[in-house]
């Protein structure tokens, strides 16, 4: 009977602790709340899969050359990048036609010749100081042996012209006089498929203090379907989400279910995950800093690092959705009254 009392006892005990920890979980989830519904669906709807399929094509076209660091395809897919955000109105945080954050050829490996950054930037109308940053890579394999072209357009063509649209969006709002509260760093990163070298550099060499930054969204191959959702393609992997922040992932969950009602697919957020996606793409070197990330990712599929992985197989609509999410879920993250806390370490 006393062993009995015992075991009983620490089963209530076990029960109280459970309950607050849920009671604390559903408080957390209640506190999220909503900001500009309407402006959201609005601004939304300025990303179209007619522009998303235009960017694409000309990024991930053959004048690009495969887009290996440091190579002249990446450098003419870097000066497409600037001129687009030029011709749009959207600014450099680094001066009015300094786009580019250089970095050194000592920084690479021996045979590669140095490469750059890509940043434009909405200041904040309230918070300027606290930075949101949205990133993908615009590096890729460059040619094969045999002189064919890796046209990377999903890796990671989707994920930049994706922020193309999304940097769009946003600059419109602020036209409009809707501007961010918090400052959005739109960031495309070199070397990526070197080893995140891009985003190691600009961690280590930040435009804005690291401090001050607030969450990063990072997109990595968002325009494909794979083998495992082929009868269900409204779908996408989210890594990350919760590693740093429990908020940043509710928070998350709550704008997909009054925006876009993707499946929000986290079999690749366990720590056991045998392809260890969560330190394989550029999020990473933010979150070694502690700062909250969400990796965007459709999974591997049959072109995956091949020369196949051609525009004409991307899925313009599903690639529309999944980037209005992200649009949707920075909205959040930059206008919502408090920024994203931080419960977790790496």
């Amino acid at each position: 009977m006393k062993t009995f009392c015992i075991l009983s006892a620490f089963a209530l005990v076990g029960k109280c602790a459970t309950t607050k920890y849920t009671t604390k979980i559903q408080n957390l989830k209640d506190s999220i709340q909503i900001v500009d519904s309407s402006l959201v669906k609005k601004y939304a709807n300025t990303i179209t899969a007619e522009e998303l399929s235009l960017h694409l094509y000309a990024f991930s076209s053959d004048k690009h050359q495969g887009r290996k660091t440091g190579e002249i395809g990446q450098k003419l897919a870097a000066e497409f990048l600037k001129s687009y955000y030029q011709n749009e109105g959207i600014n450099s945080p680094l001066g009015d036609s300094i786009y580019y954050q250089v970095i050194p050829k000592s920084f690479f490996p021996k045979n590669i010749e140095s490469s750059e950054n890509v940043l434009a930037y909405i200041k904040g109308t309230e918070k300027p100081d606290e930075i949101i940053i949205i990133s993908a890579h615009l590096d890729h394999l460059g040619l094969t042996n045999e002189g064919q072209i890796y046209y990377g357009a999903d890796d990671d063509g989707s994920g930049t012209v994706a922020i193309m649209e999304i940097a769009q969006a946003f600059k419109q709002a602020k036209t409009e006089g809707y501007g961010p509260k918090r400052s959005i760093l739109f960031l495309h990163l070199t070397a990526e498929e070197l080893g995140k070298l891009g985003s190691d550099y600009y961690t280590q060499n930040p435009i804005f203090p690291l401090k001050n930054t607030v969450a990063n969204l990072n997109i990595d191959m968002i325009g494909r379907v794979d083998r495992i959702h082929k009868e269900n393609k409204n779908y996408m992997y989210l890594i990350g989400s919760d590693r740093l922040s429990k908020e940043l992932h509710y928070l998350s969950e709550k704008i997909n279910n009054t925006t876009t009602n993707i499946n929000l697919d986290y079999r690749y957020n366990e720590l056991d995950d045998e392809n260890n996606y969560y330190s394989r793409s550029d999020h990473y070197n933010f979150a070694k800093h502690g700062i909250p990330v969400i990796f965007y990712f459709n999974g591997e599929h049959k072109d995956y690092h091949r020369e196949t992985d051609t525009p004409d197989k991307i899925d313009y609509e599903l690639l529309k959705k999944r980037t209005k999410l992200i649009f949707a879920t920075a909205w959040q993250i930059a206008n919502q009254e408090n920024r994203i806390k931080v419960d977790k370490s790496i």
